[in-house]
């Protein structure tokens, strides 16, 4: 596994339109790791360059209470690059980069922020990338995607997008497939895989909501996107390791650590072998519940 270098926290991702003002001015007040300002979907055609004239004030705005900021740009070419002149910038940390079809769509995109960054003096590299596979064909190309350039961090299937591509409803029975090799490919690369097993766009019924989300955790998904701010604190709560699992990970440890000490390569533990692998995990846990930490230290309240 290539393992990129350190990884953001993001349990909860709230999608803000940009050109909503209300919404740009309580974004920070709803607790989320990152605060995704749309130029997409949620921007009319005709007020896409207003969307990009607001970036600026905007990113200020939801990042006062510490969250990343992401932009969320558009595909055709010609938008896409008036959203990144208008999105790159030290208040930015990524950009997310809808339908990416191969790993040379990521490195153009790439080669454009490398020319940006160094016009503004920035720290080259310090904007991060989320690629969203949204076709047929760049499902076949996830693999080569998630490692198409070191500013990736995160990948997701836009759920919603992708069913439309195919020909199906996106539910989660169709959606269960693209999401797991999704998983697969976003892990090998070393970068998050980012979502869940359905869409984002019920939002009404939190509680199967809170379900989905438990069920994806254990897919493997490291934090998913939200529409809606009901919806960040059951992300916050559902993508970190809960009290009980951090209990076990903790004697886990322990236990192993100490028959190392004495030479026994494999033990019992509440009836059950603890090897490697068991270990490994539980140390996966830890870490987790430390770079949360870490994140919700950064915030303000």
């Amino acid at each position: 596994m290539t393992q990129a270098p350190a990884l953001p926290v993001w349990r909860s991702m709230l999608f803000v339109p940009v050109t909503v003002a209300r919404f740009v001015e309580h974004a920070a007040e709803r607790g989320a790791d990152a605060l995704i300002l749309d130029l997409e979907d949620s921007v009319p055609a005709g007020e896409k360059q207003r969307g990009r004239d607001l970036v600026p004030q905007a990113a200020a705005t939801v990042a006062r209470n510490g969250a990343d900021v992401v932009v969320r740009i558009n595909r055709p070419w010609r938008q896409a690059l008036r959203d990144i002149e208008a999105a790159v910038s030290p208040a930015v940390q990524a950009l997310m980069l809808t339908k990416v079809e191969s790993a040379d769509h990521v490195g153009m995109i790439a080669e454009i922020v490398d020319e940006l960054e160094a016009e503004r003096d920035m720290v080259p590299g310090a904007t991060k990338f989320v690629a969203l596979i949204e076709t047929a064909g760049a499902f076949f190309r996830m693999a080569e995607i998630a490692r198409a350039h070191p500013r990736l961090v995160g990948l997701s299937v836009g759920a919603e997008d992708f069913a439309l591509a195919v020909g199906m409803l996106p539910e989660a029975e169709g959606l269960f497939y693209p999401k797991q090799q999704m998983i697969i490919a976003a892990r090998a690369a070393g970068i998050l895989p980012l979502g869940f097993i359905g869409t984002v766009a019920d939002f009404r019924d939190l509680d199967a909501f809170r379900a989905v989300i438990r069920r994806s955790r254990r897919l493997g998904f490291a934090g998913a996107s939200c529409i809606h701010p009901s919806q960040v604190a059951i992300l916050n709560e559902e993508y970190r390791p809960s009290a009980e699992e951090l209990a076990k990970a903790d004697r886990v440890v322990a236990a192993y650590d100490a028959a190392t000490v004495a030479g026994i390569g494999a033990i019992e533990l509440d009836g059950k072998m603890i090897d490697v692998p068991v270990v490994e995990r539980a140390k996966q846990v830890l870490a987790q519940h430390r770079a949360v930490m870490a994140r919700e230290a950064r915030a303000r309240p």
